[in-house]
């Protein structure tokens, strides 16, 4: 979706989330992607990151308790022996513009590399290339087009260097499609995290990117730990839900790496009595997925789970995420996770209280709920 295009989609008509707040876990497979919709005003879409990381608004969800607080004070919010878990993932220069053999422009936006110098890539153009052809990206890299398979494409890069250094040199961060420009010099740091270390994502973990220093260091101070996964974000989180009813969708798959130290640290949290902290939804889904076989495997996999309300969570207790589109999978989640109802009202709160939406926006803390 365009940025044009999401702004006419977000014009607000009236000034409260519409998404159906009356869903229970009986009525999963009947739910639908008009359940999950509301329409927020334009000016609330976070184009710029604030001066400081740690300077966003929180609005913590408790069942139907709600307060408004700031991103500086999760300490305060959190009590010693909690555990944080967090997204390590690192985003690749990952959009590269060029042309194809018959000189049309194209955009290509790789979503992972797979094998060699072998990658998996959505490409936008008048025309999509044949396999055979080849592409001519940034002036610099002629890369051969292998096959299609749906919507990506197979391409093989030069062999001069690895994939990862031919992309960083050449390719430009590839910031939403919501933020509607390219990125900046500023955005080379802040869209990414401060403990961003493995490289293989086309979006940031957003809700990690409110961490700084210094805030890492009063969680600490305060007695909690922290821990890390990896799950490379991939192109098919821009993809829109095109599936009226939710039983049909299909979520794109990502893989995950969740370290046997971490596993170790939930272990000794649960059993000295302490909450387990998914800071954003790809961590979230990277626990829960590794949990589903009802124990929590440490291990490198891939992972299509698809979170609807009626989901029973094994692992996360609270989440810390930010504010999501509407008709989007990750809104689904937050609403299995804290409750429809508790966020169909969180919603309406924040947009009456101008709170900053997606990526770049603000943040919440929600508890996992026990009921429908």
């Amino acid at each position: 979706m365009s940025a044009a295009q999401l702004q006419r989609a977000c014009i607000i008509r009236d000034s409260s989330p519409r998404f159906n707040s009356n869903i229970t876990p009986t009525s999963m497979t009947d739910l639908h992607l008009a359940d999950f919709d509301y329409v927020l005003p334009p000016a609330l879409i976070a184009h710029q990151p604030l001066a400081e990381r740690s300077a966003s608004r929180l609005l913590t969800v408790d069942g139907s308790r709600q307060e408004d607080r700031m991103i500086n004070e999760l300490g305060q919010l959190l009590r010693p022996g909690d555990l944080l878990v967090m997204n390590d993932t690192r985003v690749l220069h990952a959009r590269l513009y060029g042309t194809k053999d018959s000189g049309g422009r194209i955009e290509v936006l790789v979503e992972r590399i797979t094998a060699g110098h072998e990658v998996l890539a959505q490409i936008r153009a008048s025309k999509p290339p044949r396999p055979g052809s080849h592409l001519r990206l940034e002036d610099a890299l002629d890369v051969e087009v292998i096959e299609r398979t749906g919507e990506f494409y197979t391409l093989r890069f030069p062999e001069s260097e690895n994939v990862i250094d031919l992309l960083e040199h050449h390719g430009r961060l590839p910031l939403p499609p919501y933020i509607g420009r390219s990125a900046a010099l500023d955005d080379e740091e802040r869209y990414q995290t401060v403990f961003a270390r493995e490289h293989g994502s086309v979006a940031a973990p957003t809700a990690g990117l409110h961490f700084d220093a210094a805030l890492l260091n009063a969680l600490q101070q305060r007695g909690c730990r922290i821990a890390y996964v990896t799950l490379h974000v991939g192109a098919g989180t821009f993809q829109p839900v095109r599936v009226e009813n939710l039983s049909e969708h299909r979520m794109h798959r990502e893989r995950y790496i969740l370290p046997q130290e971490t596993v170790t640290a939930i272990e000794e949290t649960r059993a000295a009595g302490g909450r387990i902290v998914a800071v954003g939804t790809t961590t979230l889904r990277t626990l829960e997925s590794a949990a589903r076989q009802g124990t929590l495997h440490a291990g490198t996999g891939e992972t299509e789970l698809f979170i609807l309300p009626g989901f029973e969570f094994r692992v996360v207790d609270l989440l810390l995420t930010n504010f999501h589109l509407p008709k989007s999978t990750l809104l689904m989640l937050v609403s299995a996770f804290a409750g429809p109802k508790n966020i169909r009202n969180a919603y309406a709160h924040a947009i009456a209280e101008n709170y900053r939406f997606f990526s770049y926006g603000d943040a919440m803390l929600l508890t996992r709920s026990h009921g429908p």
